[in-house]
């Protein structure tokens, strides 16, 4: 789904690419995986909000079958895209942080899957996330969100008045406009600060999908500072936290349209906050911090910075090269579509695993989300350095792909004219 996210953005000679990447995916997951037995809807007329109260707890305890079947009587019986948003983002954020991270990422892609394929087909997608949401260990369950500071607490008093600030700044909404400033405000280190920061932003009317956009900021400014001189596997810390963010807003904005009670507001806001905690925990990647490339502000035209970042792609240790180029192409003024396909086309060439697809999707996602904001150019920023620190890979997944469109033009596979002398 993170391939079928970014592909209306992707130039039409590399959209091959990444249906083939997504075929590929698909076959690897289900290669050698028993054919799945659904369950039942309940054959009682039960109201919603019962099902929403059953579904928490089915959940809650970890009972498959309970929430499955909880989840199918819903959608049998007419719920609404935004109540099912609302119910299961509530159930997935009784756990902090689910399963690193990605229980809400899933449930968000879930949603969007749908979206693609229609929502007559929800009751074939949505309950095969359940196994996902029942399985997953929460980050209230572990000792870096307990030691040295109790974050788990923290969280529950600054979320226990919630209800009562969003009902009190409802006619303010919509004037809120200080979201790079709040993003810069997660970054902090006193994590009482960082929630505080948004209760304020909540009592001066931010909605929570205006809170959920800020916390998506500050975990892509965490990839965007991250240190090279740390491990080469911290950056998939800073990546979860940015890929749970990006779900965690477009699942609250799914949940908290128009009409939504605050009540809900409240449950679904804890997402923001739960990403918020896991951007404070992954304030050592950024020291030191990297610095944010000013951009080479000389005429460089499009297709020139184009091959630069793909030649940059070519060779390892580019993080810092690969940030310049965008900081160049932004502050030249050039269209962020025209690099965005550059990004696409560059992870479609690579053996890309599902980290550098997910990051790719996330970023273009938070940065449209800002609609040309210049505070979102870190966005692309991050988004860059984490796929030029990943590549290059062996490619052999791009060869194999050109090889079939070669195919089914009617091509031939001739050999390469060096092996043809033997």
């Amino acid at each position: 789904m993170a391939l079928a996210d970014i592909l209306p953005v992707l130039d039409a000679d590399d959209r091959y690419l990444a249906l083939f990447h997504g075929i590929a995916a698909v076959a690897d997951d289900c290669e050698g995986q028993p054919p799945r037995i659904d369950t039942e809807p309940l054959g009682a007329d039960v109201s919603f909000d019962t099902l929403a109260r059953w579904f928490r707890h089915w959940v809650r305890v970890r009972h498959r079958t309970g929430a499955e079947r909880t989840l199918r009587t819903a959608l049998v019986a007419g719920a609404t895209p935004q109540w099912l948003a609302a119910v299961t983002l509530t159930a997935v954020t009784d756990r902090y942080f689910a399963d690193g991270g990605h229980a809400l990422d899933f449930l968000d892609k879930a949603f969007a899957a749908i979206d693609l394929v229609g929502w007559q087909h929800a009751n074939a997608l949505l309950p095969s996330v359940v196994p996902v949401l029942t399985a997953a260990l929460g980050r209230e369950e572990m000792d870096s969100w307990r030691h040295p500071v109790d974050l788990v607490a923290l969280a529950e008093r600054a979320l226990r008045g919630v209800a009562e600030l969003l009902r009190a700044a409802r006619t303010l909404r919509g004037s809120w406009r200080e979201h790079a400033v709040l993003g810069r405000a997660v970054l902090g280190d006193d994590p009482e600060a960082v929630l505080q920061a948004l209760l304020d932003a909540l009592q001066e009317g931010a909605s929570p999908a205006d809170v959920a956009r800020s916390v998506a900021l500050a975990a892509a400014l965490r990839i965007a500072h991250f240190g090279t001189s740390n491990d080469h596997s911290d950056w998939d810390s800073a990546h979860h936290t940015f890929s749970y963010a990006n779900a965690a807003f477009g699942l609250i904005m799914r949940a908290t349209g128009d009409g939504a009670d605050v009540e809900i507001e409240a449950l679904c806001v804890r997402a923001a906050f739960h990403g918020a905690l896991a951007v404070y925990l992954d304030r050592y990647l950024n020291v030191p911090p990297a610095r944010l490339p000013l951009g080479d502000l000389r005429a460089h035209t499009p297709a020139k910075l184009r091959r630069r970042f793909l030649d940059a792609c070519d060779r390892q240790h580019q993080v810092a090269e690969a940030a310049r180029i965008v900081a160049s192409h932004l502050a030249a003024g050039h269209q962020s579509a025209d690099f965005i396909a550059v990004l696409g086309h560059a992870l479609l060439r690579e053996d890309a695993g599902f980290h550098m697809v997910q990051n790719l999707q996330a970023g273009v996602r938070q940065y449209l989300a800002w609609q040309g904001d210049p505070e979102a150019a870190p966005i692309l920023i991050a988004a860059a350095r984490y796929l030029a620190a990943h590549s290059p890979t062996p490619r052999t997944r791009h060869q194999t792909a050109q090889v079939a469109r070669r195919l089914m033009r009617g091509g031939a596979v001739h050999e390469d004219a060096s092996e043809a002398e033997f």
